[in-house]
């Protein structure tokens, strides 16, 4: 077994901690999360028939793919690796009330926040608080699909 250099663990570390800071840098707290009526298991999770940005790169992946997640629109301005963010998932937390799930990107927005599938917002909104206010606040993380 070959023994490094101090040089060459450095390098390592160095590297391993840039990429844990990026990756731990994907997430957002205090975003708008609003609900649009894509009525994904309604339409049979097409992603042509709910006209999503997504579907120019999604709308031919199996339906296991497609309904794995509620749907939602990332209105943030890029993926976590500077890429396009369709396809991917996020971690959504109600910050007033602690629910959580997890739901992939079908979609783009400009609110700057999230436009969740209105299934994915009843699922957070266990008070009831984001439909008498007509959001919620959430945040969310970037995570594996």
């Amino acid at each position: 077994m070959e023994i490094k250099s101090p040089q060459y663990l450095w390098s390592m570390t160095y590297i391993l901690g840039f990429l844990v800071v990026f990756v731990a840098g994907q997430s957002a707290s205090d975003v708008v999360a609003t609900y649009n009526l894509y009525n994904a298991a309604q339409i049979g999770w097409d992603l042509n028939t709910a006209s999503v940005y997504c579907a120019t790169w999604d709308a031919d992946m199996p339906l296991s793919w497609r309904s794995q997640y509620g749907w939602t629109a990332f209105c943030g301005p890029q993926g976590p690796h500077g890429e396009e963010a369709c396809g991917q998932c996020l971690e959504v937390t109600n910050e007033g009330t602690g629910a959580q799930v997890i739901v992939r990107i079908v979609d783009q927005c400009s609110n700057g926040g999230l436009d969740l599938d209105y299934d994915v917002f009843q699922e957070l909104d266990t008070d009831g608080q984001g439909s008498a206010q007509g959001h919620l606040t959430v945040s969310y993380e970037f995570v594996g699909c």
